[in-house]
């Protein structure tokens, strides 16, 4: 299929260009239906927690090692070009943890780590929760950190605006 030019407008909220710890979900419509990807900034090999905006561009380009939206939409079957995207984020959370002078990468890290724990047991339970309202979540989340219910719920609740099906039950 080859299109003629065409303008297309992005609305982007200037506050999706805070570093920090993020939830996010992309819903993607596709020609065969609905699907969602769930993630999260903070990353785990280094201590630094970028802004969804950059993430959103890592996950539609080419670098092999940031884009798993992609790869699982190819894996699919499913042009990109064919797809329209949302991106639901949610945050910061956490601030990113600010190098100070003289601060090595170890002692970063070990600010770091706890809250990237903490974010990356919500992600999971999200895609969790996500899944289990019926929606088809594109990616499944590994992480054994133990999730704090407390801290959960708002973020639960937050997403539930824009997903309904989290609406219906709320955990236990």
């Amino acid at each position: 299929m080859t299109a003629g030019p065409a303008t297309h407008i992005l609305t982007l909220p200037g506050p999706m260009l805070r570093r920090g710890f993020w939830l996010y979900v992309w819903r993607v419509e596709t020609p065969r239906g609905e699907f969602l990807y769930v993630g999260r900034t903070g990353d785990n090999s280094s201590p630094h927690a970028t802004a969804p905006y950059t993430r959103m561009g890592q996950h539609l380009g080419s670098v092999a090692t940031q884009n798993a939206l992609r790869k699982y939409l190819e894996k699919l079957g499913v042009p990109l070009e064919l797809c329209t995207f949302h991106l639901v984020s949610h945050g910061p959370l956490y601030s990113e943890v600010l190098k100070s002078d003289g601060a090595t990468r170890e002692a970063l890290m070990a600010a770091h780590k706890p809250l990237r724990d903490i974010v990356g047991a919500m992600e999971k339970a999200l895609a969790e929760d996500l899944s289990a309202a019926g929606y088809a979540v594109l990616n499944p989340v590994h992480c054994k950190w133990p999730l704090d219910p407390a801290l959960y719920a708002p973020v639960r609740s937050a997403f539930a605006e824009c997903f309904a099906g989290l609406r219906r039950e709320e955990p236990a």
